[in-house]
């Protein structure tokens, strides 16, 4: 009896340990980009609201096409206007970075994880509890930015391709005929 116990112990373990494989894939995102794919480790346990939403929006397919609207040399590349950035479904110019997506903004979820390259944060308005579906990846360190803005993840590899995003011109960044998240899924 005692070792079919044991037995039964060891494939609980062996399940358990399964699934947490298979959580662990779920925590990260793949953005298809012209020069290859990026894969961005999310931390749930960091902004869990945050990392929810963009699953949600990815799984979605409401990223696919969406423009890097904002992109500063030595800075970050800003996407995720899901409302004004999609490039084949209503893209304005004008209006992109001022959109989000249907579901509500989220509350801040501001940590000590720093901004360091390949780091991940949500882009939000003046208000700390705007942030809804756009997010950045930055180039280079951003200290400034540390405990302003919520970390949703780090760029694990492809960080080559990032660095091949088309830069802005002008102050803020804008880019004309801008490059795109050709596909963004949850998964490896």
């Amino acid at each position: 009896m005692k070792l079919l116990s044991l037995a039964f112990a060891g494939v609980l373990a062996a399940a358990s340990v399964a699934s947490q494989a298979f959580a662990a894939t779920d925590d990260f995102l793949t953005i298809q980009l012209k020069n290859g794919p990026v894969v961005v480790q999310l931390m749930p346990e960091i902004a869990p609201k945050h990392v929810a939403q963009v699953k949600k929006l990815a799984a979605e397919g409401k990223y696919n096409d969406v423009a890097f609207h904002r992109v500063i040399d030595g800075f970050m590349a800003q996407t995720g206007d899901v409302k004004f950035g999609n490039l084949t479904k209503g893209f304005d110019a004008r209006r992109a970075g001022m959109g989000g997506s249907d579901l509500p903004n989220i509350p801040a979820e501001f940590s000590k994880v720093p901004f360091e390259r390949g780091t991940v944060g949500m882009a939000r308005s003046q208000d700390p509890n705007s942030a809804n579906s756009q997010f950045f990846i930055m180039f280079a360190p951003g200290s400034f930015l540390n405990g302003q803005y919520t970390v949703i993840g780090k760029v694990v590899s492809g960080m080559e391709n990032v660095d091949k995003i088309k830069r802005g011109a002008g102050g803020n960044g804008e880019v004309s005929d801008p490059d795109r998240m050709i596909k963004v899924t949850v998964g490896k």
